[in-house]
């Protein structure tokens, strides 16, 4: 019964933000998420009206543990949060690691179940599952990339420039002493002919 009453709350949820951002957030990561919201409507639709797979459904919501430090990431870009505190960098691990946890192990779990479970599932209940979380893993997929790019991008520039200033410093260290012996055999050459 909790896990049907939080389903179908879920669906009021994402109605409601659909509605919210066709009416006043129009843009271009908008429609992605309006992606988002139909397929998770049409899927939790499904197990809520049919009362199937409701604990699958119910299960999915996990992901939004992660949800809170990722808004909360956004809230700190909106109010120009420095990248360098110490309230940023613990979110942006936090987030990270709930990523990982209730995002990319828990849609790898749902999708090996389902994949697992397929003679078991009715046709046009697989297909609708797979589709959804085909879409849902392409748009993690690619969020969790721009998160790294964003809020972690100083951390392997730094790593990769000092490599390379390292290198260049010993190259030149390098050629600097290859050229003082060029310069003591000339000199030792030059005295030898006078």
């Amino acid at each position: 019964f909790s896990s049907h009453s939080l389903v179908c709350f879920s669906i009021g949820y994402f109605i409601y933000d659909a509605v919210d951002m066709l009416l006043y957030h129009r843009k271009k990561s908008t429609y992605e998420l309006l992606l988002h919201h139909f397929l998770v409507i049409l899927c939790f639709g499904i197990a809520a009206t049919t009362k199937q797979f409701v604990a699958y459904g119910a299960l999915s919501l996990m992901i939004e543990i992660n949800s809170v430090f990722l808004h909360t990431r956004q809230l700190f870009i909106i109010t120009n949060e420095p990248k360098s505190s110490k309230r940023y960098k613990a979110n942006a691990l936090l987030n990270v690691g709930t990523f990982l946890c209730f995002r990319v192990l828990l849609l790898g779990w749902m999708t090996r179940w389902l994949t697992l479970h397929r003679d078991e599932i009715p046709l046009s209940f697989f297909t609708v599952g797979s589709i959804g979380l085909a879409v849902m893993v392409i748009m993690n997929i690619i969020l969790f990339c721009r998160i790294l790019s964003v809020d972690f991008s100083g951390v392997f520039r730094k790593k990769i420039e000092s490599k390379t200033v390292t290198k260049q410093n010993t190259y030149v260290e390098g050629e600097k002493d290859h050229l003082r012996s060029l310069f003591q055999e000339e000199g030792i050459q030059a005295k030898r002919r006078t």
